[in-house]
């Protein structure tokens, strides 16, 4: 068959390797991909937010499946519009899509059914973040309503840090929204728990932890996200029961009793403290980098598994996978996340030799004159596998040093906290 993937990060070249690799996969169309989407694909630069036009390329084109990276398309409804124009797309609904799209939402549903949760209030002045600024004592955190681009949710340390962001969200910092979601801070271990779901049912499609802070060590400002590997090491048998039953059934029986189903990839983002897991955050899709760990570790046709999910049979599917251990580590532009500039050639790329292990996923690149340009803030993803994190990581690392890009930096510490216990189990 024909596929339509949107998209053009890592994740996006991960899934179109995969789905690439499909005997049911006839051409996939990206839009609009990267540099490594373009040797398995026709990358295609479209905006798929424009609906109609969108579609008519779907039908001139003959494309029989699409398959939705991204969270804003889902956000803004292009998932109702392809159905109702009998176009078989992967991906949840608009409604289902307000678990990611609003953080209010999101808080409601689980202050409606007892999911675990932080503490929290839903904010649309500042008179209401005064009144929670004087119940609970900082750090707190700020979390914008709407869509944000991972630039929405601020760990402040004093209440007057806690004001000015606050400010800043109710002036229209995020076009998304003016509203936002003032939280208690949760310690503990946070992790990453992926579902795949469809009207009837759901199956577990693996765990990841990521590093989201750009310095070694977990320091300095959030990113889109370093690196990752998995599995979760701290998700063991009785926290994944437990993640189920009081997190993600409840939430999928909410959405059913308002006449409303999910299907697509869940991300459920958690804190685990105590053996106990409480729910951070939703994300409608794949997790970008954890999907490039999780899909090198993948063993079944996922065509088949996305196709079966559009036509509710996910309970005909027996997902397999891999024992491996997998870990990636994010090549990012120097500046990243704040200001970067954009194509740099990275010069030693082609000379690159990669192991049947070793998968090098391509974000912001583009190329041209056969040339390969950064294009974005997080450029590759190194990713690898094996039966040992410290030796997984040993060799992404030797990778990066031979490509030796010097407009580019990387943490080297990906996976630190695992290794440090594994390395301490040992003794």
């Amino acid at each position: 068959m024909n596929i339509g993937l949107i998209g053009s990060g890592g994740r996006e070249h991960a899934i179109c390797q995969k789905l690439h690799s499909s005997s049911l996969c006839k051409k996939i169309f990206c839009f609009p991909g990267n540099a490594g989407t373009e040797k398995l694909a026709t990358n295609i630069d479209l905006n798929v937010l424009n609906f109609k036009k969108f579609l008519r390329f779907i039908k001139l084109h003959c494309i029989d499946f699409i398959v939705v990276g991204p969270e804003e398309p889902l956000v803004k409804g292009l998932v109702d519009f392809l159905e109702k124009n009998n176009i078989r797309v992967f991906g949840p609904n608009k409604f289902a899509a307000k678990l990611e799209g609003s953080k209010a939402f999101m808080k409601k549903i689980c202050k409606e059914n007892k999911i675990p949760t932080a503490k929290f209030k839903i904010c649309k002045n500042k008179s209401q973040v005064l009144k929670f600024i004087k119940k609970n004592h900082p750090p707190l955190v700020v979390k914008a309503d709407g869509l944000a681009a991972g630039k929405g949710v601020s760990i402040c340390k004093t209440n007057n840090e806690v004001l000015k962001i606050s400010e800043e969200i109710f002036k229209g910092k995020f076009k998304s929204s003016k509203k936002l979601v003032l939280e208690e801070f949760l310690s503990g271990e946070e992790a990453s728990f992926f579902l795949l779901v469809d009207k009837n049912t759901f199956k577990y499609f693996g765990t990841a932890q990521d590093h989201k802070r750009v310095g070694e060590k977990d320091k300095g400002p959030n990113t889109g996200g370093m690196g990752a590997y998995s599995p979760a090491p701290i998700i063991n048998k009785s926290v994944k029961r437990k993640i189920i039953n009081k997190i993600v059934k409840p939430t999928l029986k909410a959405l059913k009793k308002k006449n409303k189903h999910y299907k697509g990839f869940l991300y459920v983002g958690l804190m685990i403290k105590d053996n106990e897991p409480y729910l951070i955050e939703y994300n409608v899709r794949m997790g970008d980098p954890e999907c490039q760990v999780i899909l090198p570790r993948l063993k079944s046709d996922l065509v088949k598994i996305l196709y079966q999910a559009t036509n509710n049979k996910l309970n005909n599917i027996n997902l397999k996978w891999k024992k491996n251990k997998s870990m990636t580590v994010v090549l990012c532009t120097k500046g990243y996340p704040g200001k970067y500039q954009k194509n740099k050639i990275i010069k030693n790329f082609h000379k690159l030799k990669t192991g049947r292990n070793d998968f090098i996923y391509h974000a912001g690149t583009k190329l041209e004159n056969n040339e390969l340009l950064s294009q974005g803030g997080r450029v590759l993803n190194f990713s690898s596998t094996g039966k040992n994190f410290l030796n997984i990581r040993k060799n992404i690392l030797k990778l990066l040093r031979k490509l030796n890009w010097k407009h580019g930096f990387y943490r080297k510490d990906i996976g630190w906290r695992v290794i440090k216990k594994n390395a301490y189990n040992k003794r």
